[in-house]
C-alpha cells in the first residue's frame, strides 16, 4: 500500500510539471539591437510576482535556421518574453501541412496567445481561430480578418522603392534585374515598389524580372540570375527567399552585383552583395508579445513601414558592419536617404498596393 501511495504521489508531481508547458525563453537579438538594462528586466519580473506568467506559443511554418525571416522572428519573441516576464515557446512545423496541427496543440495546451506567420498559415489560422473565438491569436506578415486575431503587416513596397532607386542610380548598363520567388499578389509589393523607385531615379533603365516558382529553389534562382546577367543586367536583386543563395552564387561566378532580403546579407560576399532590403520580423514579434503582456493587444491590422522602421535598406536606414561597396557609393546612398526622408515625411508617396 505504501508503495502504491508513493507511486501515485510521484506521478502527480510529474503531471504537474508537464502541465506547465513550453520552454524557458532563450536569448536573442533585441529589435533595437541591444539588451535591456538589468534593472528594467528585474523590475518587470518583480511585477509578475503573484500573477501567473503569460504563456505564448510561436507557431513557425518551417524549421528554424532555413530562412532568416523566421529566425529573427523567433529571436524577437523570446527577447520580449525575457524582458516582460512571459513564457515563450517556439513550435516548428516540419511542413506546411503541420501548421494546423501545431495550432491545435497550442490551443489544447491553453496558451494565452498563439502567434503564427505568413500566408502559408492563413487557411489553418482562419479555421482554428474561428473555432476558438475566446482565444487570442496573432499572425505576422499577412492578414486574417477575424475578431480574435491581430494581423501584423509590412509596407515592403517602401523599402523596395528605395532599393529600386539605388539600383537605378548605380547601374552602368541601364539594365536591372530581379529574381522573385513566385508570381503572386503578395510579391507585387517587391516588384512594383522596386520598379517605381528605379523609374524615379533612372527612367531609361530596363527592368528584367523572372519568377522561380518556389521559395526554396536556389538552383532555379541561379539559372534565372545567369539569364538576366547574359542580357546585360549589372545588378540583379534577389527576392526569392532561400533561392537568393543561388542568385548570390551566380553573382560571384559572373561578377555582377546583387542584394539580399529580410536581414543584412552583405557580409556573405561584400564584393558582390551590395545592399539588403530589411524587414523587422523580430520587431513585429517583440512588439506583439510586449503589447499582449501589457494588456494592449487588440484585434485588427497594424502595419510597419519606413516611418516605424519596420522595413529598411542597409546603409540608408540601418547601419551595416560591411563597408559600402564602391558600385553603390556614398553619393547614391545620400540621394536615397533624401528619398527615404520624403517618404517618411509623406511628401513622396509610394502606392499601398500594386
Amino acid at each position: 500500500m505504501k508503495k502504491l501511495l508513493l507511486a501515485l504521489t510521484t506521478f502527480a508531481v510529474l503531471a504537474a510539471g508537464c502541465s506547465a508547458g513550453g520552454s524557458s525563453p532563450t536569448g536573442g537579438s533585441s529589435p533595437a539591437g541591444g539588451s535591456a538594462p538589468a534593472e528594467k528586466a528585474e523590475g518587470q519580473a518583480a511585477g509578475q510576482e503573484g500573477a501567473a506568467k503569460k504563456r505564448i506559443a510561436l507557431i513557425l511554418p518551417e524549421k528554424i535556421g532555413v530562412n532568416p525571416f523566421f529566425q529573427q522572428m523567433d529571436e524577437g519573441a523570446k527577447k520580449a518574453g525575457q524582458e516582460f516576464g512571459a513564457e515563450v515557446k517556439s513550435i516548428e512545423s516540419t511542413d506546411h501541412g503541420a501548421i494546423e496541427e501545431n495550432l491545435r496543440v497550442a490551443v489544447a495546451e491553453n496558451y494565452d496567445l498563439i502567434i503564427t506567420s505568413s500566408f502559408e498559415a492563413e487557411d489553418a489560422l482562419k479555421k482554428v481561430a474561428a473555432e476558438n473565438p475566446d482565444r487570442n491569436f496573432a499572425i505576422i506578415d499577412t492578414v486574417v480578418d477575424l475578431p480574435n486575431v491581430r494581423s501584423v503587416t509590412f509596407r515592403e513596397q517602401e523599402a523596395a522603392y528605395l532599393m529600386g532607386a539605388a539600383a537605378g542610380l548605380a547601374t552602368k548598363t541601364n539594365k536591372v534585374g530581379m529574381v522573385v520567388a513566385m508570381d503572386i499578389p503578395l510579391l507585387k509589393k517587391w516588384t512594383g515598389g522596386f520598379q517605381e523607385g528605379m523609374k524615379a531615379t533612372n527612367p531609361n533603365a530596363e527592368f528584367l524580372v523572372n519568377y522561380v516558382g518556389s521559395f526554396s529553389d536556389p538552383a532555379k534562382a541561379k539559372e534565372l540570375a545567369l539569364l538576366q546577367a547574359s542580357k546585360g543586367a549589372d545588378i540583379i536583386n534577389g527576392a526569392a527567399a532561400v533561392g537568393d543563395l543561388g542568385v548570390f552564387e551566380a553573382a560571384k561566378e559572373k561578377g555582377f552585383y546583387t542584394s539580399g532580403q529580410d536581414v543584412d546579407r552583405t557580409s556573405i560576399d561584400p564584393a558582390h552583395i551590395v545592399l539588403s532590403q530589411l524587414k523587422g520580423t523580430d520587431a513585429a514579434a517583440y512588439e506583439t508579445v510586449k503589447s499582449f503582456v501589457e494588456g494592449n493587444l487588440k484585434p485588427g491590422v497594424v502595419t510597419y513601414g519606413l516611418k516605424e522602421k519596420g522595413v529598411g535598406v542597409t546603409y540608408v536606414t540601418h547601419e551595416s558592419k560591411t563597408p559600402l561597396n564602391p558600385f553603390i557609393g556614398q553619393e547614391v546612398i545620400d540621394k536615397v536617404k533624401a528619398i527615404n526622408d520624403e517618404i517618411v515625411a509623406g511628401t513622396r508617396k509610394v502606392p499601398d498596393s500594386f
